[in-house]
């Protein structure tokens, strides 16, 4: 996903120095050109040889250190970088870079760098909200830096505030969100559908079905890191959904309906992943229903029909649906495309192996007016981008 790629990671003196050794192991594996930066006080926390030895890379922290790689090294290296990561990134720091002061190795070399540039503060909570150190922030905003927003919770000296640097996991987000996709639907506004409804039968038992959610998610999270704003509309789930995204939250069928019914008119895309009940019992028991001698029989209505009325209601979006088949895919998902009146539908066949329900891969069919292309098993991840290609390729 990062190959190819570079990023320069610039660690400054806080306790949080810690976790960037496992960010720059993360990038690594992901084969990517890892250089580290430090401030000499960062030496105090941790020591470079450990990111020497994960990055393969010296480790810079003097200016003046005639024993390295590049020439004009602090040039070099901003040319070479896709994006600079500061963190975590001291008071100090953070006051050096907004006000033009470049007097050390990475403060020099982030000058000189015209790629995004990310800062993760970590201080205490006070010094946090110092109003010199948030006008300081400030000025970065201005100056198109990206600032990751400090977690709220306990600081290394037991006090509970802002300040926290985020887990190394998030922080590797934001590197990827900037530079693993190109931003080709940048300006696009697209609203993804995900999971499972939930239809109640008494405030004990519901009806759903067998929807992970991976297929929407992974499509959400495709469409923001090609620089989309995404909407993902979500039903009951097993995982959390993506970062970076607009979420909403909702189990029924009918609340689905309206958020996405709500949302359409603003969207240039939708892509509806969620497998919604077609029905729903007509009349919920407001007490648990108690078992008696003999069958039971529970009454359902239909739920509105989220596509059809999307394809009615089409005003230039590209609306892209899903068919989930066990016989007669191709037949079914032509008649749905028609009937629906939509542009395309990614249709599969549940009773095929690695296609399905839970499954980390898929083998789907895209359908359109004009072309039917079946693809072969593939990552939910990789058949997401697919199904992005192919929509990115029909609307421009």
């Amino acid at each position: 996903m990062l190959k190819g790629k570079t990023v320069v990671l610039g660690v400054t003196g806080s306790i949080a120095a810690y976790k960037i050794a496992n960010l720059a192991r993360m990038l690594v594996k992901q084969h990517c050109e890892v250089h580290v930066l430090m401030t000499q006080n960062a030496t105090n926390f941790i020591n470079p040889i450990t990111f020497e030895t994960l990055t393969k890379h010296k480790c810079l922290i003097d200016t003046f250190d005639r024993n390295f790689e590049f020439s004009v090294e602090h040039v070099a290296l901003a040319k070479a970088a896709d994006v600079v990561m500061i963190a975590p990134a001291s008071a100090n720091v953070i006051g050096k870079i907004a006000n033009g002061i470049a007097d050390d190795m990475l403060t020099t070399t982030v000058m000189a760098c015209p790629c995004k540039k990310i800062v993760s503060p970590a201080m205490n909570h006070n010094m946090f909200h110092n109003p010199i150190v948030q006008d300081n922030i400030e000025k970065l905003k201005r100056y198109g830096y990206e600032i990751v927003e400090p977690a709220h919770g306990m600081l290394a000296n037991g006090d509970m505030g802002d300040g926290r640097m985020p887990d190394e996991e998030l922080l590797f987000e934001y590197i990827v969100k900037e530079i693993a996709f190109e931003k080709d639907m940048t300006g696009k506004k697209v609203l993804v559908t995900a999971g499972a409804t939930v239809e109640a039968i008494d405030p004990v038992r519901f009806i759903t079905n067998h929807s992970s959610g991976k297929m929407g998610f992974a499509l959400a999270k495709n469409a923001m890191l090609r620089g989309a704003d995404v909407t993902l509309v979500m039903g009951k789930c097993d995982s959390e959904p993506p970062v970076f995204v607009n979420t909403v939250k909702v189990q029924r069928a009918k609340d689905m309906y309206d958020a996405v019914i709500e949302r359409a008119d603003s969207m240039d895309i939708i892509v509806k992943a969620a497998a919604v009940a077609d029905y729903r019992p007509k009349n919920v028991s407001s007490e648990k229903v108690k078992k008696q001698d003999g069958n039971m029989s529970i009454e359902l209505e239909r739920t509105d029909d989220i596509l059809k009325t999307l394809g009615e209601r089409k005003n230039g979006q590209f609306i892209c649906g899903f068919s989930m088949e066990t016989e007669n895919m191709l037949e079914n998902s032509r008649k749905k495309l028609e009937k629906k009146n939509v542009d395309m539908i990614v249709a599969n066949n549940l009773k095929v192996a690695g296609a399905g329900f839970g499954t980390d891969t898929n083998i789907v069919t895209l359908i359109t007016k004009d072309e039917v292309r079946k693809l072969p098993q593939m990552s939910k991840e990789d058949v997401a981008a697919a199904i992005l290609d192919e929509i990115v390729e029909k609307i421009y």
